[in-house]
């Protein structure tokens, strides 16, 4: 039987780690990460996992001890946020393209200046392209869910890949819910030990590792892992429906709330996708036929389940909690225009930037978002541009 449990999200990750009887965890803490990384040293120090902590003096320090213990064949966990990703960065694409499974929690937190330590997706979208698996969880329930089923997806001989599981900072992190856990022997036969590799580092077996790459092998190189990162969407899809199996709870890249008959569809990630409905049902109520698509997956880019949900409705409104300086569009927004690019069949788009800094998201702002792409589509337009919202200036 699940038992059910109320539980902060950062340790519904940390739980589900501890289930996943990890081998290594390397992490330094930082806000509003440090939660998950706080609670499994407790479970290594009292004898709760058997496992090596390991207190390392930065992030980059971090992952290149995840890297050396998973290139042995180790499973390995770490986390961090914000400006510990930045710092991050540069080992994140090494993780990518040796091929090692590691799972990381990022609970997302806006990147300084000024010194903010609460949620939005700037850092995330900052290493959208390292090469990663990346999930976005609405809840603590998906926290726990997305992080055990992680390791699984990453391990996969197809995929060899690491995975992050986004969590939104403090309002998932810091927030108490009640999720289903799942007992040990259960997770034992869904998820056995870590199947260690025959080029896995070894005394006994030297092998070279990060060699030079010059310009007559860099370009296959890079496509093997675009390959890898693309088989890894079924894979993920195979390996939540065996967890569905087991807890009842199915998951997949896209999930969809009142779409059959709407005119104009909501897209959006993380917690706010709670409010999103809420806005959803405030639309209908009022008669416009409203609904969502929640992207969970987002590298890889779910587009062609985008275009098929979508291909039907007059306007999308895109609301993400990220912008890109400069640019034209926010980087979500920008994904699903180009999803779109050259189809036969498509709707206005519109995007927006919301939430920047931890401000709350409400379902009457995320519904005027979807009345202005709704406008948009009427006037004729395709393109609705993009709007910063909640400018108080």
């Amino acid at each position: 039987m699940a038992k059910r449990v109320a539980i902060e999200g950062s340790h519904a990750a940390s739980l589900a780690v501890k289930l996943a009887n990890v081998d290594v965890i390397a992490a330094y803490p930082i806000t509003p990460q440090t939660h998950i990384v706080e609670r499994l040293a407790e479970y290594v120090a009292n004898g709760e996992l058997d496992a090596e902590y390991i207190n390392v003096e930065s992030e980059h320090s971090a992952m290149s001890a995840c890297i050396g213990a998973a290139a042995v064949g180790a499973r390995v966990f770490t986390a961090t946020a914000g400006q510990g990703l930045a710092l991050m960065h540069e080992m994140l694409y090494i993780a990518a393209g040796n091929r090692l499974p590691i799972v990381m929690a990022v609970a997302n937190r806006s990147l300084s200046p000024n010194l903010n330590i609460w949620g939005d997706h700037t850092d995330m979208m900052g290493s959208r392209e390292c090469g990663w698996v990346q999930l976005f969880a609405e809840n603590a329930q998906e926290i726990f869910d997305l992080t055990l089923t992680a390791f699984k997806i990453a391990e996969d001989e197809e995929v060899l890949l690491p995975v992050v599981v986004n969590l939104d900072g403090f309002h998932l992190s810091h927030v108490i819910e009640a999720i289903e856990a799942i007992e040990p022997e259960e997770v034992a036969k869904f998820l056995p030990p870590r199947k260690i590799p025959d080029y896995a580092l070894h005394p006994k077996r030297p092998t070279t590792w990060g060699a030079v790459g010059v310009p007559e092998i860099q370009t296959e190189i890079k496509y093997q892992l675009e390959v890898a990162l693309r088989k890894s969407k079924e894979v993920a899809r195979r390996v939540w429906r065996e967890y569905g199996d087991l807890t009842g709870r199915y998951y997949d890249v896209v999930e969809p709330y009142r779409l059959g008959d709407a005119e104009v569809a909501l897209i959006m990630m993380g917690s706010f996708c709670g409010n999103a409905r809420d806005a959803v049902d405030l639309l209908r109520d009022k008669g416009v036929k409203a609904g969502l698509l929640k992207i969970r997956m987002f590298r890889p880019f779910p587009k062609e389940e985008i275009v098929e949900s979508l291909r039907k409705v007059k306007a999308v409104a895109v609301v993400e909690r990220a912008f890109s300086p400069g640019g034209v569009v926010g980087p979500l927004t920008a994904d699903v225009k180009s999803s779109f690019y050259g189809e036969p069949e498509r709707p206005s788009i519109s995007g927006f930037a919301a939430g920047i800094g931890g401000r709350e998201i409400a379902p009457t702002e995320i519904a005027d978002a979807a009345l202005k792409a709704l406008k948009v589509a009427e006037e004729g337009k395709l393109d609705g541009g993009f709007e910063y919202m909640q400018v108080r200036w």
